[in-house]
This record gives C-alpha cells, sequence and structure tokens, in this order.
C-alpha cells in the first residue's frame, strides 16, 4: 500500500485547548477498504507511532470486525474551562455521563471543584460524573484530590490516570472508594496487561488507535478482564470510526464511551452529514469510515506537510520490518 500517493494532511483547529493543543494534525490515507487516519501527537517516537499507523493500515485495507451493537452511548467531554462554559457544554450535550478534565495546572484544584460542581448542577442528580488527571498528581495528592472531588461530584463514577505509573495507581486504590480507572499505563505500556495483573485499576480505557488495531484493542480487552471504556485519541470522524467500530465489538459494554470528541473541533473534515456528532447522547456504529471532503480539510504548510509524511514513512517502515503476528 502506497501511504504516499493518497495522504492528505490536514490542521483543525480545536474550539479549546485541549491536552496542551490549539490545533489537531494529522494525516488522511485511503485504501482498498475506504479512508483511515495518522495522527499521533508530535512528542510520540517513530515506535509508538508506528502503532497508530498499523491501525490506519488495518482500517484503509481489511475494515473492522462485526459489531455486536448498533450505537453506544458517549459522555459529554469537558475541557479545563470555567464553571459556566462547562456547565453550558453538558447541558447541551444530550449526553447523561460527562469526564471533566482536572489536574491543568499547578493548583488547579479549586478551579476543578467548581468546574466539577457546575457540571453535576447541568447533569442533575441521576447523571455520572468522571474525571480525568492525565497522569498529573502523585499518590498523595491524588487521594486527597479524588476525595475533595468526590465530595463536590456528590460522587464519582471513576477517576481516570490519576498518576502516572502502574505502582503509583494501585497504591491510591488501595486508600479511595472511588474507583480507578486506566488509560496512559494501558495504551503507551511496553505490557498493557499490567493494569490489571497487579490490581491498579478498576476500569480499563482502551483506544484502538495507539494500541495497533481494532482486532489487536479486543484481544488486550479481553485479556485484561476489566470493564472497557473506548475512548478517542482526538481523532477525526475518519479516524473516530476505527473506536466506535472497537465499542461495537466489545462482548460488553458497561460504561458510556468517550467518542464525543468531534465538537471539540471547529470544523471536521467530512461534509456535515458524515460528521460523528453523538445524537441524544449517543453514535451510531459504522459499517466503513467516512469519506473525507477535500474541500473541507483545513491546509497544512508545505514544511509541516513534509515532516508528517517523513513521519508516516519511517513509521511504515518499522511496520514491514516487525515480525508478522
Amino acid at each position: 500500500m502506497d501511504l504516499a500517493a493518497t495522504a492528505l494532511p490536514y490542521a483543525v483547529p480545536m474550539r479549546t485547548r485541549f491536552r496542551g493543543i490549539t490545533v489537531r494534525e494529522g494525516v488522511l490515507i485511503e485504501g482498498p477498504a475506504g479512508w483511515a487516519e495518522f495522527c499521533p501527537f508530535p512528542e510520540y517516537d517513530d515506535a509508538e507511532a508506528a502503532r497508530w499507523l498499523a491501525t490506519a493500515v488495518e482500517q484503509a485495507t481489511v475494515g473492522w470486525p462485526e459489531p455486536v451493537r448498533e450505537r453506544i452511548p458517549v459522555n459529554a467531554t469537558v475541557p479545563a474551562v470555567d464553571p459556566e462554559r462547562a456547565h453550558a457544554i453538558v447541558a447541551a450535550s444530550g449526553c447523561g455521563t460527562a469526564k471533566v478534565k482536572v489536574a491543568d495546572h499547578a493548583d488547579s484544584l479549586a478551579e476543578d471543584l467548581e468546574r466539577v460542581a457546575a457540571v453535576r448542577d447541568a447533569l442533575g442528580p441521576e447523571g455520572r460524573i468522571r474525571v480525568d488527571a492525565n497522569a498529573r498528581w502523585d499518590v498523595d495528592g491524588a487521594v486527597a484530590a479524588i476525595r475533595a472531588l468526590d465530595r463536590a461530584a456528590d460522587g464519582l463514577e471513576y477517576v481516570e490516570q490519576p498518576c502516572a505509573t502502574v505502582e503509583e495507581l494501585a497504591a491510591v486504590r488501595r486508600r479511595v472508594d472511588v474507583r480507578i480507572a486506566a488509560d496512559e499505563s494501558i495504551r503507551r505500556a511496553e505490557d498493557p496487561l499490567a493494569v490489571a495483573e497487579t490490581g491498579a485499576a478498576d476500569v480499563a480505557v482502551i483506544k484502538c488507535t495507539p494500541l495497533g488495531g481494532v482486532r489487536r484493542a479486543l484481544e488486550i480487552a479481553e485479556a485484561c478482564g476489566l470493564p472497557c471504556v473506548v475512548s478517542s485519541a482526538l481523532e477525526t470522524s475518519v479516524g473516530l470510526a476505527a473506536q466506535l467500530a472497537l465499542a461495537g465489538a466489545l462482548p460488553e459494554l458497561d460504561f458510556a464511551c468517550g467518542l464525543g470528541t468531534i465538537t471539540l473541533f471547529e470544523t471536521d473534515v467530512v461534509p456535515d452529514a458524515d460528521s460523528l456528532r453523538p445524537v441524544a447522547g449517543h453514535l451510531a456504529v459504522p459499517r466503513t469510515p467516512p469519506v473525507p471532503d477535500p474541500a473541507r480539510i483545513p491546509p497544512m504548510s508545505p514544511q509541516r506537510a513534509a515532516w508528517w509524511r517523513d513521519r508516516m514513512t519511517r513509521c511504515a517502515a518499522l511496520l514491514e520490518g516487525s515480525p508478522r503476528r
């Protein structure tokens, strides 16, 4: 498959700074099974980025397993914004679950508590709130913050990746009554099953894009034996379709998934009718990827486009040299 022949680089502005970025970059590629997306974050090395390319190659060449459900409940995603904006995001989302970003900067706890309280007000007493710290706390800081956030939320569904290491997650889990979910400790780990083997988490956050494809993610989900939540890796609708395919193929799905993230972008790369935006808190499971509209793809500078093509070529060479599964 000649990846460079169909490569369409894009640079999509974000509505709000999210994960420290204001513009999401990547490359769209076409294969016999449809379009796919290669969008590892710039700081990732080639070995890690090659797994993202493996996901794109699977999507573009062989497609996905058959789903066992037709639609997926999703959570609203609340960036590190002020309480008024957080309330408005959740109220407009139609979702019964919200994931709230916390620990965006040092000494953010007071802001985090106000944001979580605003989300509870928007959801009402029956809604579910989960928070994501992106591994920003140490163990003692995590324990204190989780207890405070649990009170502000009037009960948290779970806390995602409060600390960086598996050992730290296990230590926090022993000291709090709130469920712990692992994200980075699965998708960026040499051994993605260590979380389950060490009793470090109650929930596994699975993202097929950085794990090497839908089929590989299904294998990891089965092996870890934990309840799974499928979450996006901040893709456009082209790449997000693979995450929905994963959520649709999981044998069990007990939690709303973090797949309503197109609302974080100023625009999408596909026509409006094909954009994967939640309706009434749900997304349909696609059978094939949506097709990008070249007229809607925000341009990238020639220098940056060349950087992405070179990166994709290096990652493709790594995949060609890797042992066959």
